[in-house]
């Protein structure tokens, strides 16, 4: 049992929040998404939200933390390794109370806090990222240093698929499996699309869960949408832990807006006037 008593006691998990209630607020946090990369002009909306459900369920019901201690000892890490998908972690630490919500429409102005990868000057970030594929191994390092600290802090990593064709990746899994780094658990937000095309287009990752079997970790597949199943995943994740473990969650890239689903233009592209309203009418 991982003790959260005391200082620091995981403010920002609330375990009353059920399936219901989380696809809720990730409802709320999709239009803050999509409202924070409409001012800005730029961003990335699908991957942002495709990992939404994974953040809402760590942040909300899963992770050990603390808002108005962000530099807790005892707390859980959440390493974004695809980090030009900030604008879901921005919206999900501003609703956890780590930074003011109005401060989202600061998003990749100048002088913000708030820029397109995220960075550790903006409290409840860990890992300033920029070159995808380094998040695993900063986990790792998370994972191992709590162990050597004799902290039962676990320390949860989001990859994207794309992010797999990198070597560090699986020097990483290697890595990890070698240490018995148990503490770890990562998660692929396996949405199929990366930067302008479909992930089988530029390198065949199939078949991954054996891939990660063959690395030595315990491998999990579940939908990243579906509230109960996510959770009752993560929670089996978390028992048991002989083994570092990894997440396949299938999700889609834009989701919760239509015409972003699946849709590759929207890696990268912040939407128009017209685009805009037309999502915050569906999110509404």
């Amino acid at each position: 049992m991982r003790d959260t008593s005391g200082n620091g006691s995981g403010a920002g998990a609330t375990p009353g929040h059920d399936a219901e209630s989380l696809a809720l607020l990730a409802r709320e946090l999709r239009r803050d998404v999509v409202q924070s990369i409409y001012t800005a002009g730029s961003g990335h909306p699908g991957g942002s939200l495709s990992e939404l459900d994974i953040l809402v369920c760590l942040y909300f019901r899963e992770m050990r933390h603390d808002p108005a201690n962000p530099r807790w000892a005892d707390r859980d890490r959440l390493i974004l390794s695809k980090g030009h998908a900030s604008p879901g972690l921005y919206a999900v630490l501003a609703k956890a109370g780590y930074i003011p919500h109005d401060e989202l429409e600061t998003f990749r102005k100048l002088n913000s806090r708030l820029q397109g990868h995220a960075h550790p000057m903006v409290p409840g970030v860990e890992m300033n990222s920029g070159s995808l594929g380094m998040g695993l191994s900063f986990a790792l390092g998370c994972a191992l240093a709590a162990r050597m600290d004799n902290r039962d802090s676990l320390v949860y990593a989001i990859l994207g698929d794309g992010e797999c064709d990198e070597g560090e990746i699986w020097e990483a899994a290697m890595s990890a499996s070698h240490h018995k780094a148990t503490n770890l658990i990562a998660f692929v937000d396996r949405n199929r699309v990366q930067n302008d095309r479909h992930t089988d287009e530029v390198m065949t990752l199939e078949p991954l869960a054996d891939k990660w079997r063959a690395f030595g970790w315990r491998v999990f597949e579940t939908s990243g949408h579906d509230y109960a199943e996510l959770l009752d995943t993560i929670g089996s994740a978390k028992r048991g832990r002989t083994q570092p473990s990894v997440i396949i969650a299938h999700t889609v890239k834009g989701k919760g807006v239509s015409f972003m689903e699946d849709n590759p233009a929207f890696h990268g592209r912040a939407p128009n006037q017209e685009e805009f309203e037309a999502a915050m009418k569906e999110l509404a």
